[in-house]
């Protein structure tokens, strides 16, 4: 007796886990059936999926002692549905820097930098051309003055790709302006321009261009503009039921500001959270029933 209430109490809360919206991203997909989606989701910089990228940008040759700076970008991506013709997503950049002295060989500071919020308003059901509109944010977080700019900036930002076969093109453009700060600090005005080339093939992996092209409008001449020529590889896998996107990068800056890198590496490791359709999470409620009715009583 006492077997059958237990028995019927976990069929009951499997259901109810596996319909329940606050643990669905939790569920684990069809890997098979969602690698391909999740390649171009994670190429789509305003897709309707929760992400959580840590970008390690490691830029070497800094300075005339060839010191190494490190810049860890914890960068969350959240998607809102505020109607049903529109979705608002949120990409926030937290910035952990480690600064090297360029005039010493072994000093530097680590700390928090600027933080970087952008808001994307997009179409919930686009066309072959997928964009989004909104402001960005430069925010004065940083704990050390060597670390960030002083000012608190913002400006627009827009995004535009299309996705035909097997390929992701795009890019995302941005332009900020201080409004406010510390007054002894330099004025911002800066530009952000990434564009973005990617190529799917077999088993999930992908070939990747997306440079960050930057100009500091107020900087002096010959020390604008950072140009970075590369690209890399990367893979959508698993580690136990969580997805992932894994990419590797290298790049070479055709021109770039005086004591600034003239090359980098980046690594990323995102974390994926799908959605799942009403189809999946219909076959792996059935998965788990049948699971279940398996086991000895």
């Amino acid at each position: 007796m006492k077997s059958r209430i237990h028995k019927r109490f976990l069929l009951q809360l499997v259901a109810v886990l596996a319909l329940s919206p606050a643990v669905r991203a939790q569920q684990e997909p069809a890997v098979e059936d969602q690698t391909g989606d999740l390649q171009k989701a994670t190429q789509n910089p305003i897709a309707s999926l929760i992400s959580v990228p840590l970008q390690s940008n490691t830029n070497f040759g800094v300075g005339p002692l060839d010191r190494t700076q490190n810049v860890l970008n914890i960068q969350p991506v959240i998607p809102v549905q505020v109607s049903k013709k529109w979705n608002l997503i949120t990409r926030t950049i937290a910035p952990l820097i480690y600064q090297p002295d360029v005039t010493q060989r072994n000093l530097g500071v680590m700390g928090l930098g600027d933080i970087n919020p952008t808001f994307f308003l997009s179409p919930a059901k686009p066309g072959k051309l997928i964009w989004g509109v909104g402001p960005t944010f430069i925010l004065p977080t940083a704990t050390n003055r060597v670390l960030g700019q002083g000012k608190w900036s913002a400006g627009p930002s827009v995004v535009a790709l299309v996705q035909p076969g097997h390929w992701t093109v795009g890019a995302l453009l941005n332009n900020v302006w201080n409004f406010a700060g510390e007054s002894d600090r330099r004025a911002v005005n800066q530009m952000l321009l990434q564009y973005f080339i990617n190529y799917n093939l077999k088993k999930g992996w992908f070939a990747v261009l997306a440079p960050i092209v930057t100009a500091n409008w107020k900087a002096s001449r010959g020390n604008v503009w950072t140009v970075p020529c590369g690209g890399g590889i990367g893979r959508i896998m698993k580690f136990g039921p969580q997805p992932v996107n894994l990419s590797l990068q290298f790049y070479g800056n055709a021109t770039y500001p005086m004591g600034t890198s003239p090359w980098s590496m980046r690594m990323q490791l995102s974390f994926l959270f799908p959605k799942l359709s009403k189809e999946q999470k219909k076959k792996m409620l059935e998965k788990e029933l049948k699971q279940l009715e398996q086991e000895p009583r």
